[in-house]
């Protein structure tokens, strides 16, 4: 994947534009011009064309790129597409411009292939020019993301959830604790247990601390949901197929804390995984059941589906007792958000307007879009009861809002809070 020394045999690859491509060209000799004339190579958006020396051999390898995407995406692609070898970015760039560019390379270099037989295809290696402890970090990150989604549910339950999270305490330094099973309800919290309580897999609540106390209190919260069959008011097959990926909140969650712990980044981290497996049998929950939360408040099961708002509310309310600077949870919690937005825009809603524009800042700078929906108050009257505090659902129409609502419900004033509803597939 990567390579850290550029020998003699260490090829460039140079990145073009349609707009500059006859600049570009102008400075290579005639044989090569004919060869991207022949290959009818413009340098469009992905496009690639390997150059030959005097010999016949690959000399130079040109991609078509949109600058306007920002670096991490110019050199995805590649690893698929270029021969074993290695290679390095020509041209001068700047420090974030190379790191970006490693991590897409990193990005594009990964294979979930591990339960597959057969020879594994050998990938090309990229020279990382700058920060390479960075570069590592953030692509060693995303892959436990994905790989956590990817992995089987039979693979992938609450037990084997908290053996990932605890081997994370462990390599770095951080403490760890988890409450499980009955424990649940000796401990209050109800909500997680009654979700969990079908499975043979005992729902748990996951907790690790790390940093020092005299920093920032970052608290992020990760949807678990480790299989996800909507319970009594069941998913039909193809509805259910994918419910692998219903704990991708606690994926997104780990791989920021691993990323942050890896980094040492200066702040106090908290994490909490609420982790279930919301099964079917005698002892599911049913819809018009009302079961107590945490915070006191009682919710009134509307349908089982929407189960991952009701493990969540515990956690957000044990989250809020330490008082953190900031909190902010991700769920794979509608299916509303994905309708809003599709697979590649997550929403997020926040309660803070000053970490509202921080979060739209960051992701202008990284080329990661977010979308930031409003947390509209009359939409809470969808979420009214008449036997309980809330109803932990409403009607078809803006979902994404009134989860983010309930959501918002066990979040007490000032915390700074947001939530980010992620399709963790695409």
């Amino acid at each position: 994947m990567f390579s850290y020394e550029k020998t003699d045999q260490t090829l460039p690859i140079l990145l073009v534009a349609e707009n500059n491509l006859a600049e570009v060209t102008a400075m290579l000799p005639d044989f090569v011009r004919n060869w991207l004339e022949v290959n009818d190579f413009r340098g469009r958006r992905g496009e690639v064309c390997l150059l030959p020396g005097p010999d016949g051999r690959v000399q130079r390898v040109l991609v078509g790129v949109d600058r306007s995407e920002g670096m991490r995406w110019a050199l995805a692609g590649l690893p698929e597409k270029l021969p074993d070898g290695d290679y390095f970015l020509d041209g001068d760039w700047m420090a974030d411009d190379l790191i970006e560019a490693s991590v897409g390379w990193g990005l594009g270099c990964y294979r979930f292939d591990q339960y597959r037989q057969g020879e594994k295809k050998i990938l090309p290696r990229l020279l990382v020019q700058h920060d390479p402890d960075r570069v590592n970090a953030l692509v060693e990150a995303v892959t436990l993301v994905r790989n956590l989604i990817n992995t089987p549910a039979n693979q992938m339950m609450p037990q084997d959830l908290e053996d990932v999270m605890s081997r994370l305490a462990e390599v770095h330094d951080a403490e760890f604790h988890a409450v499980t099973g009955n424990a649940l309800l000796a401990e209050n919290f109800p909500a997680i247990h009654a979700v969990g309580r079908a499975s043979v897999h005992a729902p748990r609540l996951l907790e690790l601390n790390w940093g020092d106390e005299d920093d920032p209190l970052v608290t992020l919260v990760g949807k678990g949901v480790c299989f996800d069959t909507g319970g009594l008011d069941i998913k039909s097959s193809s509805g259910m197929r994918l419910m692998k990926k219903d704990m991708g909140g606690a994926a997104h969650a780990l791989g920021l804390a691993k990323l942050i712990m890896q980094l040492e980044l200066p702040v106090s981290l908290q994490v909490l995984i609420p982790a279930v497996d919301n099964a079917i049998s005698g002892d599911a929950f049913r819809p018009g059941d009302i079961i107590a939360t945490r915070a006191g408040k009682s919710v009134e099961v509307e349908n089982t589906d929407a189960e991952g708002r009701l493990i969540l509310c515990d956690a957000l309310a044990y989250g809020a007792e330490s008082d953190p600077d900031v909190m902010i949870d991700f769920a794979t919690l509608t299916g509303a958000a994905r309708v809003a937005l599709g697979t590649e825009i997550p929403a997020f809603f926040a309660n803070d307007r000053g970490l509202m524009q921080k979060l739209q800042a960051a992701s202008a700078r990284s080329n990661e879009l977010i979308w930031n929906l409003p947390l509209h108050r009359p939409y809470l009257d969808k979420l009214k009861s008449q036997a309980a505090d809330l109803m932990n659902a409403g009607d078809s129409y803006g979902g994404a809002i009134t989860a983010a609502l309930f959501l918002n419900e066990f979040v007490p004033e000032p915390l700074a809070w947001a939530h980010f509803d992620v399709m963790a597939w695409n």
